[in-house]
């Protein structure tokens, strides 16, 4: 019995925390340029590969308050309207496990409009106005340039 009164203080997957949302919320929402729930479940995968990756912050907040590496302002502006709601329920959601089913091991993106001139840059998938990549030895890019736009994979 005390082994389960233990368990029930203790916040599991289905209870993201409520300061992690915010943090990525407020990088879905800034990030995906409120286009998509697609682009945020992108943006929010890349977020947790960096929190898993030893190159990157352990948190979802320090990761995404890190310098130089998400919109100017993402931990102070303010998110309104609908897709301020959006945003929340998808950060709770990725948070959860949820995933989008393209990103898988990249941690980088950019604006789908940028010209990138590297030649370690592999690119995945581009989705919410964003070009998703991992970065490679040169050797093994196989995609040098975003794919077209996809949206409609992450459903609801």
């Amino acid at each position: 019995m005390a082994v389960m009164s233990g368990c029930a203080a203790s916040r599991g997957p289905d209870s993201p925390d409520a300061k992690d949302i915010d943090c990525m919320a407020r990088a879905m929402y800034f990030e995906s340029n409120r286009s998509s729930r697609d682009g945020m479940v992108a943006v929010g995968s890349i977020v947790m590969n960096r929190v898993r990756s030893e190159d990157f912050p352990n948190t979802v907040c320090e990761v995404v308050a890190q310098k130089r590496q998400f919109a100017p302002g993402v931990m102070t502006r303010r998110m309104t309207g609908a897709s301020e709601a959006l945003a929340r329920d998808t950060a709770a959601a990725v948070l959860r496990g949820e995933r989008h089913p393209h990103t898988a091991k990249a941690r980088f993106f950019h604006a789908r409009s940028y010209v990138a001139d590297y030649n370690n840059i592999h690119y995945v998938v581009s989705t919410g106005g964003n070009a998703f990549y991992e970065k490679r030895h040169p050797t093994q890019v196989t995609r040098r340039s975003p794919p077209a736009n996809v949206e409609g994979l992450t459903g609801r």
